[in-house]
């Protein structure tokens, strides 16, 4: 996989070294997630399946799971 630029999300705080989501963009319309305390296990989907996903998880349909 070349290069990514990860983005760590807004709501992880400052903190350097604790635990947050990162995204990257990738080619062809892939999106590559992570998690900051194992950066070498990357889920890759595409943008539609993770705007579902995260409507998903928005709307509730994943509640159910916890």
């Amino acid at each position: 996989m070349s290069e990514l630029l990860w983005q760590k999300s807004s709501f992880s705080g400052s903190n350097e070294g604790g635990n947050c989501v990162e995204l990257a963009a990738g080619a062809d319309d892939l999106r590559h997630l992570r998690e900051s305390d194992d950066p070498t296990l990357i889920v890759t989907t595409s943008t539609a399946e993770l705007r579902a996903f995260l409507l998903g998880a928005k709307a509730g349909e994943f509640d159910h799971l916890t």
